[in-house]
């Protein structure tokens, strides 16, 4: 595990966020810096399920040069192994089980957090993932389904199991993204298993970052939705951990990721279609625009085309004032949205 955890710092890694943090993202981010360590988007699997080529692509061709999990999410016994087994056979440095997507969708499958619920099935799931993985297995959970209380019973079960790595969002399943996270019990987590725990939850920017790794003193930091509006985030916290002088960003600069974004994702396309594109790119954005003049967010809305995408962005970042580092406190990255449900 030394390669995953510096030896002067916390370990930064990219939380997995569904639809959005693909081979074409991870190209993109490392360009600015980059995690330590990436997850990939999770691989859904039950009786019918197959590994999905896309995602693989994030591990064969994995751009990073870093480190990468594959995750999977379900709740067939069976399936999770024949997925693993399969995963083994691809360059992953390790595979983590998804217990912590709050989507509804999911939990009704008792798939994510909806597993949170039974926690015999999950006792069966770790025991036989366990066995089957010979190399690092790790967890992404919430605290509990309902409440914290249920946070106990659920650090027996991966402390039984032997895990190589726990990553805690620091809210329950039924929370979602619209309450503070409860660093306390990410603490507790620490200071009761025999792992690294790392910290997920509202790291927007450096501040929120440090002040959740004070708080729980965990082995590092997965951070998810700050890195889609700030892809220097992950550079600015090792500076900040470091104590060194860190990257101050512009509007201008941000123009730049959000064009390398769009192009970069376009060429990936099999199919391009431009109005989808701006559609897709339209939901990003929703986290680039927290921060700046409510304008920004709702002219995007109402863009149709690359001409008039471009023209917006331009509008609004072609200049050299100070990128804001922190999102408005009210905005999605604090409250949460729906469309990245699945983790981060």
């Amino acid at each position: 595990m030394t390669e995953l955890f510096p030896n002067d710092r916390p370990a930064l890694y990219l939380a997995p966020m569904q639809d959005v943090t693909d081979l074409t993202f991870l190209r993109v981010l490392s360009r600015y810096g980059g995690a330590d360590v990436y997850v990939t988007e999770y691989f859904r699997v039950h009786p019918d399920s197959r590994l999905n080529p896309w995602i693989l692509r994030s591990i064969d061709e994995n751009p990073t040069g870093r480190p990468i999990f594959a995750q999977m999410i379900g709740q067939d016994v069976h399936h999770l192994v024949r997925a693993a087994k399969e995963l083994l056979e691809h360059p992953v440095s390790g595979i983590d089980l998804n217990l912590g997507c709050p989507a509804p969708v999911v939990c009704k499958k008792e798939a994510g957090g909806g597993l949170l619920r039974n926690l015999p099935k999950v006792d069966r799931i770790l025991g036989e993932l366990r066995e089957t993985i010979p190399t690092r297995f790790t967890v992404k959970t919430r605290i509990g389904y309902h409440s914290s209380e249920e946070f106990g019973a659920l650090l027996d079960l991966f402390s039984k199991h032997a895990i190589d790595m726990l990553a805690i969002h620091g809210r329950t399943v039924t929370e979602r993204y619209s309450t503070p996270v409860h660093p306390d019990c990410i603490r507790r987590a620490v200071e009761r298993m025999p792992c690294p725990v790392i910290a997920n939850g509202n790291v927007v920017d450096v501040p929120t970052g440090l002040a959740l790794h004070q708080q729980s003193q965990a082995a590092g930091l997965m951070i998810g939705r700050g890195a889609i509006r700030n892809p220097w985030l992950f550079p600015q916290l090792r500076a900040a951990f470091l104590g060194e002088k860190s990257v101050e960003p512009s509007c201008r600069d941000l123009l730049d990721y959000v064009f390398t974004l769009y192009e970069e994702i376009a060429n990936d396309c099999a199919t391009f279609n431009p109005l989808l594109h701006v559609q897709r790119m339209k939901k990003t954005m929703l986290f680039v625009t927290q921060g700046f003049d409510p304008d920004f967010e709702q002219q995007l809305r109402r863009a149709k085309t690359p001409e008039s995408f471009y023209e917006i962005c331009r509008t609004f970042l072609d200049h050299d004032t100070p990128f804001p580092a922190r999102p408005n406190e009210s905005s999605r990255l604090f409250c949460g949205f729906s469309a990245l449900d699945a983790n981060g």
